[in-house]
């Protein structure tokens, strides 16, 4: 039996709490089961060196663990003074995955800084950072746009993600951190709702894979973010 009773197409109980810290332009506090992450969204009025008189803006994302997030203590990387391998993967995706409902052109002198904090770790903190980063990055959209920061709303489409995984033979969505363990194919999928797939992310863990399996996992994760999607849009509202 999974946690909370889920059948093998079901998603974790899932909540968003959106203005989760007054300081930033957006945020929110998604969990995901017992996956917890702070995700906001801050705009700045510049633009990385390499942009400027490019009439592009820019959006780049950073990611961490706090150190109480998992079951053993998680050493800050600032104290070794290096990212690891995994953090940096994973802000890269984050970043790359928003970019791409987002047109750069419509801010060519700013720039999108969204940083997603993990509180608490059970299994797919990168796609519950994804889909909260969305949700943050709108909210943030939506107040820029009132004080006229922004005149033109950048998001092209909504965005949210979903992990999936073949665990024991069968095909299951939205892993915690123990169906991720055991999985024999481990997949993370990327979705903009109007504009279709944005990225994918599969490995055969402890074998390999055919198309066939490539077809369901994405199938049931699809279906699976549908509700994903329906609860964004009640937390944003209209932009």
């Amino acid at each position: 039996m999974r946690n909370f009773n889920r059948k093998n197409n079901q998603i974790r109980p899932i909540s968003i709490k959106k203005n989760f810290n007054i300081n930033a332009d957006g945020s929110c506090l998604i969990c995901l089961g017992n996956t917890k992450v702070i995700c906001t969204a801050t705009f700045e009025t510049e633009v990385p060196p390499w942009l400027k008189n490019k009439e592009s803006g820019w959006l780049t994302a950073e990611y961490g663990m706090l150190p109480a997030s998992t079951d053993s203590r998680n050493r800050r990387e600032a104290k070794h003074g290096k990212q690891t391998g995994r953090t940096v993967e994973i802000q890269r995706l984050i970043g790359r995955s928003l970019r791409t409902v987002l047109d750069l052109t419509t801010f060519p002198s700013g720039q999108f800084i969204i940083d997603c904090d993990v509180i608490q770790a059970d299994g797919g903190t990168r796609t519950a950072s994804i889909t909260g980063a969305y949700v943050a990055l709108a909210l943030a959209v939506k107040k820029l746009l009132k004080k006229n920061i922004l005149t033109k709303n950048p998001i092209k489409d909504s965005l949210a993600a979903i992990s999936c995984g073949v665990v024991n033979g069968k095909t299951l969505v939205d892993l915690d951190y123990n169906e991720d363990s055991m999985a024999d194919v481990d997949a993370n999928f990327v979705f903009a709702k109007k504009m279709g797939v944005s990225e994918v992310q599969i490995s055969g863990e402890k074998t390999t894979f055919n198309l066939k399996t490539v077809s369901q996992m994405l199938k049931l994760s699809l279906e699976s973010t549908k509700e994903i999607f329906r609860l964004q849009e009640k937390i944003i509202g209209k932009i």
